[in-house]
């Protein structure tokens, strides 16, 4: 009998074992490779997100906190070494561009879970568009990048309606500039998008590529309809006048959010930027840079796009890492999203936006024509440098809107 029951004991604990060997083997893990630190809003709700997708389904989340360095300089050399890595995210460009021969279709996967029933057409269509055709990323913290201003200021100089002309934009400059402030101010790290929004008004993005990749700045006519443009602000006191100089975030946090310029040409991302020096209570707007006389572009047209998620075209995990996003782009945690980082939501049932970006709410809904970065000056990195100099230049007053063409002529060639 003690033979038999220790027989017994025996092969209890070997089914033991073997059960847990067995559980261990099945259980999966999900390792994500995020733009995020650990510390920022986005981090802390993605985490919460993925605890609370663990917790439900027994499916085990890494998340690796890389930041936006670590991912525009590991993430490639990872991949490339066969490190395991299932999800990743960055902007929608530099995913679908930089890293397009990583990235799995997603489009059976996508329909599965009816995720277009819950996703902004637009930026379905700009993930699609991006990928060849393909859906292979998701999109989310939607975004758009126009003139941010100060709605208070407006009030008070009275200007009343959002300029959508050049001409009224230089009225309600003039406007800004007698109530005693500074009606424009920019710096290093946005100023080339100046120039190629209001290039792009008046050729299209298009012409802005085939302008800057062949160095047409002197034989295509409506470059130095911009120069002039910016000359013309600069002489009319239009213009911040550390301009030419301020290196980023100097503009957004002593101009913008201590209440001495008006407006900004920049992300929505700008009032979560710089809220520890606005505070809540400031008095954001959103307008579409102006249209020109005679322009191919109108205020339809902008940047917009959106960070997003995509999956390693060799994960064994393709589709808990789906089910992973969907927890991160729908519902709750897209709400929660939305609120603690001041983004905009991307899972349309999500009505609530936050208080700062109502007016990009109104802004985004009359788009229908994307740019790319920039409008597309900074299709060509090697003259990139050439036309941040010499708008620095123009918008201080150093050359005049013919020495800016001269200067970028001769820097192509």
């Amino acid at each position: 009998m003690k033979k038999l029951l220790s027989l017994v004991l025996v092969l209890a604990m070997a089914l033991s074992i073997a059960l847990t060997f067995a559980n261990a083997e099945e259980t999966k893990t999900v390792v994500y490779w995020s733009m995020w630190e650990a510390t920022e809003p986005q981090g802390v709700v993605l985490q919460q997100a993925a605890d609370a997708y663990a917790a439900a389904t027994g499916v085990k989340v890494e998340i690796q906190f890389k930041g936006r360095t670590g991912i525009r300089e590991g993430l490639e050399p990872a991949l490339q070494a066969g490190t395991v890595i299932d999800i990743f995210d960055e902007d929608v460009d530099r995913v679908n561009g930089t890293f397009a021969q990583y990235l799995l279709d997603l489009e059976e996967l996508a329909k599965e879970a009816n995720y277009e029933e819950t996703a902004m057409p637009a930026l379905v269509a700009t993930a699609r568009n991006v990928a060849g055709g393909t859906l292979k990323s998701i999109p989310y913290q939607p975004n758009v990048f126009n003139i941010f201003y100060n709605k208070a200021i407006f009030e008070e100089v009275g200007v009343t309606e959002v300029p959508q002309t050049w001409v009224e934009f230089l009225n309600a400059c003039e406007k800004i500039k007698a109530g005693g402030y500074i009606p424009l101010t920019s710096d290093d790290a946005y100023i080339v998008s100046n120039f190629g929004y209001h290039l792009a008004r008046h050729i299209g993005e298009e012409g802005v590529i085939k302008v800057v990749k062949e160095g047409l700045f002197a034989e295509e006519p409506a470059v130095l309809k911009v120069a002039q443009a910016y000359e013309e602000l600069f002489q009319k006191g239009y213009l911040s006048p550390t301009m030419g100089s301020n290196v980023w975030p100097t503009a957004q946090i002593q101009e913008i959010g201590m209440d001495e310029a008006a407006m900004y040409l920049n992300g929505s991302w700008l009032p979560n930027e710089i809220l520890g020096t606005t505070g809540p209570e400031f008095q954001w707007g959103c307008m579409a840079y102006p249209a020109v006389e005679g322009g191919v572009d109108g205020t339809e047209a902008a940047n917009y796009g959106a960070q997003v998620f995509a999956i390693n075209n060799k994960s064994e995990v393709a589709k808990e890492a789906f089910d992973l996003i969907m927890y991160f782009v729908t519902g709750e945690y897209d709400a929660l999203l939305s609120k603690e980082s001041v983004g905009i939501p991307s899972d349309v049932r999500n009505e609530e936006w936050p208080e700062m970006l109502l007016g990009v709410k109104d802004v985004l809904a009359t788009l229908t024509t994307r740019y790319s970065w920039s409008a597309g000056a900074e299709a060509n990195p090697n003259i990139t440098p050439a036309i941040k100099e010499n708008m620095q230049k123009l918008v201080s007053g150093s050359i005049d809107a013919q020495g800016f063409v001269d200067a970028l002529e001769a820097a192509f060639n």
